[in-house]
């Protein structure tokens, strides 16, 4: 294995777009205070997530938010 595969995912970044994901617990915060205990996520935007990150690394805002016609 390389080193890359063993380097901790970063939590503090949205997997897919790259942007800052506004994370309550990676800032320290309690995990009630995060945007996504008070909006909802799509399940789409979910299941998009790479698998090795699911769990892992939270969703941005802006890509947590259903598309136009789907959930």
């Amino acid at each position: 294995m390389s080193p890359a595969e063993h380097e901790a995912p970063d939590t503090s970044h949205c997997p897919l777009c790259g942007q800052a994901n506004q994370c309550a617990i990676v800032a320290g915060l309690p995990p009630e205070s995060c945007w996504c205990m008070n909006e909802p996520v799509s399940r789409e935007a979910l299941a998009r997530v790479p698998a090795d990150l699911q769990g892992k690394s939270c969703l941005c805002p802006h890509c947590a938010k259903p598309l136009a016609g789907s959930d």
